[in-house]
């Protein structure tokens, strides 16, 4: 019997009601209590899903400000813009982990999720630095205090990082080290996108799991392939990009190949990047197909 895990990789679509929130502004009342009701109704449908590994739902904030807004140095805009050396002088996501770890029965885990350093480099305007590697730099140490202190907390944390897509800087492999070395939990790295002119250099990252979008860009498993490597595999296997729903006998062949061309890489299931942009219902039906698919697959 095989112990493949279903997760998610970060963001859960949840309707949030603006008005409530710009009435609790102009009456400057707190608005934590308002928040958590939605990051339960994330948590919530994940766990009706069958989700095994769980996230926060990333219901604050899209993934570039929700870490934005917390670091000294950065300033929202239109866009992030740094206008001060970055400095972490506070929690970011701790207290939200706290709450969701309140939600979960004892046999569900929970990924804590960094958006990463070159991303936040990559997202933002510099109106300081004007050196984008040192930039990235401090986004690292910052993040790394994040996860040094979010590891009290989660079971499993992941990077996001979907500019290495697109680029992996020579220096991208010291960025992540800087953020994984001394953490005790298992760590992931999340890619969506195509990477397979990055993927020599991904391979080198020193993470526990790797997160791709196998299922959008199934070309991928051939070209893992050809490579020797030591991390485990998380496979993207419904579309985040998508609103067809995929069934799940197509669920499960994508994953007997993996299967077939990966082996026992293969550990955690999930879909191809977060799903915030998705309808609730789809995101949701998406999540319980997976789940339904992992069953049937681990029982053979």
């Amino acid at each position: 019997m095989k112990n493949i895990q279903t997760t998610v990789i970060g963001s859960y679509p949840v309707t949030i009601d603006t008005m409530e929130f710009i009435k609790t502004y102009f009456l400057q009342k707190k608005t934590d209590q308002k928040w958590k009701r939605y990051i339960k109704t994330a948590v919530q449908k994940m766990l009706d899903a069958g989700i095994d590994i769980i996230t926060d739902g990333q219901t604050r904030d899209p993934f570039i400000q929700l870490f934005a807004r917390k670091l000294k140095g950065c300033r929202i805009r239109n866009r992030v813009e740094i206008i001060d050396k970055i400095e972490y002088t506070k929690p970011i996501t701790i207290e939200d982990q706290k709450y969701v770890k309140t939600l979960l029965p004892k046999n569900k885990k929970l990924k804590g999720v960094i958006t990463g350093p070159y991303t936040l480099t990559r997202a933002a305007t510099d109106l300081h630095y004007m050196d984008e590697k040192q930039l990235a730099f401090d986004f690292a140490y910052a993040l790394k205090q994040e996860a040094e202190n979010l590891q009290k907390h989660v079971d499993i944390i992941s990077i996001d990082e979907p500019f290495f897509s697109e680029q992996v800087p020579e220096y991208g492999k010291e960025l992540i080290s800087i953020i994984t070395k001394n953490l005790r939990r298992p760590t992931t790295l999340h890619v969506c996108g195509d990477i397979r002119k990055n993927i020599s250099q991904i391979l080198e990252m020193p993470v526990d799991i790797l997160s791709h979008e196998f299922k959008g860009i199934p070309e991928l498993l051939n070209e893992f392939k050809q490579y020797s490597f030591q991390q485990k595999i998380c496979l993207g296997s419904v579309r985040s990009d998508n609103v067809t729903v995929e069934n799940v006998e197509e669920i499960i062949l994508h994953i007997k190949k993996a299967i077939d061309i990966l082996g026992n890489k293969i550990i955690h299931i999930s879909p191809d990047c977060g799903q915030r942009f998705l309808p609730p219902q789809i995101a949701y039906q998406k999540l319980k197909n997976l789940v339904e698919a992992g069953r049937i697959i681990n029982e053979r």
